[in-house]
């Protein structure tokens, strides 16, 4: 099935590839079928360079960090990557385009509860982008306040609170790093199954019922992001793997429901243009640059089997209500 992403009016045409599953996890990669016009670096390209993010002044503030980008080029801060160090650990709460030469605040949600002291106000980048789940409940917090400062933070640490107790790791200041390290090597294990494709610009992960979609216009940009994203994928995909595979219909189903949402549009804090999406069973946020789309993360919303009648996740076709 191939997919334009309205209503953008250069959106980009998606052809979903062959899919990759493991057990219960699927990813189905999605493929660019039309040229990329924005250039841009991923945050792990660029901070070798100069790129910096620290805390906004020597007091902090939990809900807000600064960027600086010394670069002749434009710098994409992917909605969901975790930075470590400085005060705490913090995770960027929208995807931004950190234009050359500038320097500006960025909305950020903790997730280290526990720790507000470091050596240093500088950060550098984790090896993950957080898993869906918790991007997907940060997402509905923010979808009528974007951008707001601390309106997803409870959300984000109960979230993190659960997987702490589901997998007991020892957090001393309740990091979702801490979460991590006790499942990487089983993430690690199972990694290879999910290998990019030439072309890759884009994947959508599906879990039973719950399915997330990420995409980026450049593939090199993906390249560069997939082994982060893939990381928090496998965080979530760790509860379903001697589940069964998602039917390629709901996966189908699902973008087309991504598709048709509704969408609200706001000046970004970098370049372009924040969206939210507003459906009855998907919630997400996109970043349009000039009318193409440089980014867009969506997920089905909670609520369980059937639950898409009552405005909720995606349910298969045998739990749905008539």
């Amino acid at each position: 099935m191939d997919a334009t992403l309205a209503p953008d009016p250069t959106a980009i045409t998606l052809a979903p590839g062959r899919p990759q599953t493991h057990g219960g996890i699927t990813v189905v990669p999605l493929l660019a079928a039309a040229p990329p016009r924005a250039d841009y670096a991923t945050l792990d390209e660029a901070l070798p360079h100069g790129f910096t993010i620290s805390e906004v002044d020597d007091a902090g503030h939990v809900p807000q960090l600064l960027v600086g980008n010394p670069l002749d080029r434009d710098v994409l801060l992917y909605d969901g990557e975790e930075v470590v160090g400085a005060k705490q650990n913090r995770v960027l709460e929208a995807s931004i385009l950190v234009a050359a030469g500038a320097a500006h605040p960025i909305p950020v949600a903790c997730v280290e509860a526990g720790r507000w002291h470091g050596p240093s106000d500088g950060f550098t980048a984790a090896d993950r982008v957080s898993h869906p789940e918790n991007r997907r409940r940060k997402s509905v917090q923010l979808e009528h306040a974007p951008l707001a400062q601390g309106v997803a933070q409870s959300a984000v640490w109960q979230e993190i609170d659960e997987r702490i107790h589901e997998t007991g790791a020892h957090a001393a200041t309740r990091a979702l790093a801490d979460v991590h390290e006790t499942q990487r090597d089983r993430i690690d294990a199972v990694a290879g199954s999910f290998a990019l494709v030439d072309g890759q610009c884009g994947a959508i992960l599906a879990l039973g019922d719950d399915l997330c979609l990420d995409l980026v216009s450049r593939p090199d940009a993906w390249t560069a992001l997939w082994p982060k994203i893939r990381r928090g994928y496998l965080l979530d995909g760790m509860r379903h793997v001697a589940d069964d595979p998602t039917p390629r219909e709901l996966v189908d189903r699902f973008v087309e429901r991504v598709i048709a949402a509704g969408r609200t549009s706001r000046p970004s804090p970098g370049r372009g243009e924040d969206q939210r999406l507003h459906g009855p069973s998907v919630s997400g946020s996109a970043l349009v640059l000039d009318g193409e789309l440089i980014q867009l993360s969506a997920y089905t919303r909670s609520g369980g089997p059937g639950a898409e009648d009552r405005g909720g996740r995606i349910a298969r076709p045998s739990r749905r209500r008539h």
